[in-house]
C-alpha cells in the first residue's frame, strides 16, 4: 500500500504540483433529471438480464434521475471515454483511476455529502487508487480477484497453476491447450505474467507485478509471446468470452466472476479457481468527471451505490466483494457471509490490485518501465511481434 501511495503521489505531482485541491460540490441541489455513467459490464443492472437483479429502477423513481449507462470492457476504454467527455461518472479500476486524476479528468469528492461513507470498509476508505495526498477522488464500489475460469469436463480437478494458459501442455483430456485458451485484451495483463514469474522465477527479484525493471519486464513479455502461440482470442467483451467457452472450444482463461456466475447459471460445465501463484485483482471506484453536467444526480447515485441491499445483490450478481462489509451479513439483500467468503472477502491482502505502472517506483526513480511502454509493447505481442 505504501508503494502504491507513493506512485499515486508521483503521478499527481506531474500535473498539479500537489497544490491543495478541494471538492467542487459543497451542497446537493435539485436533481438535473439524469446521470450518465461509464461502467463495467454487469455493474449497473435494471432487471433486463435477470428480473431479480435491479438496483436502478427504484433509484430513478425516488430521485428523478434517469440512469444512462455506457458499457466499457477495459480500463483504457474507460479512460478514453472520460477524456472525450459527456459522462458524469465512471466505475474505474486502479489502473485507470490514477490516470484520470493525473489527467484532471475527475474531481475530488466531498464525502460529507455521502451519508453512507461511514459504512465503507476501512481498508478502502483511503485506498491509494482513489486517494491522493489525502484527497478522495471517488467512492469505493466493488472489489475482487481475476480468476482462472475453466471447463470442468476438461479439468475434473481444479487447475493448480496459471501454467495452463501460459505454457504449452497436454490437458487432462489428453489434448493440447494450444488454441483452447484465452488472454485478456489489455496491457494490464502484463502484470499477470509478472505475477506468474514472481512465483516460478524468484531469481528475477520481482516484488510487485506493477513495478518491473527492464530485465523483469523483458521476461514478462517473453512469457506473453509464448502465450500468444496458445491463445485463440484475446478477450475484452465478457459476453463474447462466454460464447467462446460455450461454442468455440475454449476451456481455460483468466476471467471475472461475472462470466463464471452467468455460465454456471446456464448450467454450463464451468468453475473458477485462484491458483497457487495468486491473482491480480480490481478495486473499482465510482469517480466523477471534472466537468460533470449532472453533479447533483451524480452525488445521489454515489450515495445510492453504497446502499447495503445494492451492494449485497451486486456482490451476488458479479461474484465480487462489497465495499460495505455489512452487505454480507445484514440480510437486506441476497448475499450471505458464506457467499462473501467464497468471493474472497478474506483474501484482500493476497490480491495484487490493478494500479497504473509508473517509472518512479520503489526500486528507484526512473527504474521501472512506465505504462505507455506496456501499452505499445502489448499491442506488439498481440500482433505477433
Amino acid at each position: 500500500m505504501k508503494t502504491t501511495r507513493l506512485m499515486a503521489t508521483s503521478i499527481l505531482a506531474l500535473v498539479t504540483g500537489l497544490s491543495p485541491v478541494l471538492a467542487q460540490v459543497t451542497a446537493i441541489g435539485a436533481p438535473e433529471g439524469q446521470v450518465n455513467i461509464v461502467a463495467w459490464p454487469g455493474y449497473i443492472e435494471r432487471g433486463e438480464t435477470m428480473a431479480e437483479f435491479d438496483w436502478v429502477t427504484k433509484f430513478e423513481e425516488a430521485s428523478g434521475c434517469k440512469v444512462n449507462v455506457k458499457t466499457a470492457n477495459t480500463s483504457d476504454e474507460m479512460v478514453a471515454l472520460m477524456n472525450e467527455g459527456g459522462f458524469d461518472l465512471v466505475t474505474a479500476s486502479g489502473d485507470a483511476s490514477l490516470r484520470l486524476v493525473a489527467g484532471d479528468r475527475v474531481q475530488p469528492i466531498n464525502i460529507d455529502l455521502i451519508p453512507s461513507w461511514s459504512t465503507v470498509d476501512d481498508r478502502l476508505k483511503s485506498a491509494p487508487w482513489h486517494t491522493v495526498d489525502g484527497v478522495h477522488y471517488g467512492v469505493p464500489y466493488m472489489w475482487g480477484p481475476n480468476v482462472l475460469m475453466y471447463n470442468t469436463e476438461v479439468f475434473p480437478e481444479p487447475p493448480t497453476s496459471w501454467n495452463v494458459v501460459f505454457e504449452e501442455m497436454t490437458l487432462p483430456d489428453g489434448k493440447s491447450n494450444k488454441g483452447r485458451v484465452q488472454a485478456y485484451d489489455g496491457p494490464i495483463h502484463v502484470a499477470d505474467a509478472a505475477q506468474y514469474l514472481m512465483f516460478h522465477k524468484p531469481e528475477l527479484g520481482i516484488t510487485s507485478p506493477y513495478e518491473l525493471n527492464d530485465e523483469q519486464y523483458k521476461a514478462a513479455l517473453d512469457l506473453l509471446r509464448v502465450q500468444r502461440n496458445l491463445t485463440s482470442r484475446y478477450w475484452h467483451d465478457a459476453f463474447i468470452q462466454m460464447d467462446d467457452f460455450k461454442n468455440e472450444g475454449v476451456v481455460a482463461s483468466g476471467s471475472w466472476p461475472f462470466q463464471v456466475n452467468l455460465l454456471k447459471g446456464e448450467g454450463q460445465p464451468i468453475a473458477s479457481v485462484i491458483p497457487q501463484e495468486g491473482a491480480t485483482g480490481w478495486a473499482d471506484t465510482t469517480m466523477m468527471h471534472v466537468n460533470a453536467a449532472n453533479p447533483n444526480c451524480s452525488y445521489l447515485w454515489m450515495e445510492h451505490s453504497l446502499a447495503s441491499n445494492l451492494q449485497s445483490d451486486l456482490s451476488v450478481w458479479f461474484g465480487a466483494n462489497p465495499s460495505v462489509p455489512a452487505a454480507c451479513t445484514d440480510g437486506r439483500g441476497m448475499q450471505t457471509a458464506e457467499g462473501c467468503t467464497a468471493n474472497g472477502l478474506d483474501d484482500f491482502e493476497k490480491i495484487r490490485f490493478w494500479t497504473t505502472p509508473v517509472s518512479n517506483c520503489s526500486q528507484g526513480e526512473n527504474v521501472c518501465v512506465p505504462y505507455y511502454r506496456w501499452v505499445s509493447d502489448y499491442i506488439g505481442v498481440i500482433g505477433g511481434r
